[in-house]
């Protein structure tokens, strides 16, 4: 280009030579003209090829933002169904929860309702094992006074305790005519209960059998435990039922009171009636 300025620049000049019109001064600056213009061209040149490096590394760096880009979306679909699937679980397990938080619901429910009805039922019990109690003390109002026999209601158990004395003569297992009269009143009372078992208890002192009476009772416990059976047939006989009726003898290993007083020996021999629920 610049050839082409110097001749058209010469060719320009000729005629004004020719002419005689041109001076050197503005030959000179035609001169610097050109050198500016060419000057000018390099600059721009050397922009030219700077743009066309930048765009190059532009055009690299988007064809790499568009690859990650394709790549970012690929992980979003895969993260996507990843996580429609964790949802999908999760509301699956909800439901299952809730299912079950149903289920437990009823059986709470279920439990506490029999719960009352067994809190219904033991106090109904209470009630009649109350009931039992208030008519054995109005029935043996007498033997109580004269300290024959003591009532006790304890939980749902009620003990009539009667002492020997009123029942056995000393050494016997037979009871007498007038204990027979006192278990009378108490079994008049027992026919009226029919949820209870009835137990039969034989305690003794501590005195040793000695004697003649040895042969038929070595110790304590088989005296114990005959006058024991001996009220319990009587019961049978009175149309107690059997099912509910157990014997038991303890001898002298269940005292009351005091054994080294004649007192306390005398509260020691004794029968207690039972009554506690059945099995």
């Amino acid at each position: 280009m610049r050839k082409a300025l110097i001749v058209a620049v010469a060719f320009g000049f000729v005629p004004l030579v020719a002419g005689g019109c041109v001076s050197k001064g503005e030959y000179m600056k035609q001169v610097q003209a050109t050198d500016q213009a060419d000057r000018e061209l390099a600059a721009l040149k050397a922009r030219y090829g700077k743009l066309v490096e930048e765009n190059a590394a532009l055009t690299g760096d988007l064809a790499k933002i568009t690859k990650d880009r394709a790549e970012l979306e690929q992980v979003l679909r895969s993260r996507s169904d990843e996580l429609s699937k964790t949802i999908a679980e999760l509301r699956r397990r909800i439901a299952a929860l809730e299912g079950e938080n149903t289920r437990l619901a009823k059986d709470l429910a279920d439990e506490r309702k029999a719960r009352e009805d067994a809190l219904q039922a033991k106090e109904e019990k209470v009630r009649e094992v109350s009931s039992t109690y208030e008519q054995l003390l109005e029935k043996m109002k007498t033997e109580i006074s004269q300290g024959q026999v003591t009532i006790s209601e304890l939980k749902g158990k009620l003990t009539v305790n009667l002492v020997e004395a009123i029942l056995f003569d000393s050494g016997r297992a037979e009871v007498k005519p007038g204990g027979l009269v006192v278990l009378g009143k108490v079994i008049e009372i027992l026919r009226t209960v029919t949820d209870k078992a009835v137990r039969i208890e034989g305690h003794t002192d501590n005195v040793p059998i000695t004697g003649a009476l040895a042969q038929r009772y070595p110790s304590n416990w088989e005296l114990s435990a005959a006058r024991a059976i001996t009220v319990a047939r009587y019961l049978q006989k009175q149309a107690i039922d059997p099912a509910g009726l157990s014997a038991t003898g303890f001898g002298e290993y269940k005292p009351v009171a005091d054994n080294s007083t004649v007192e306390g020996r005398a509260k020691n021999r004794r029968i207690e009636i039972v009554l506690v629920p059945k099995d």
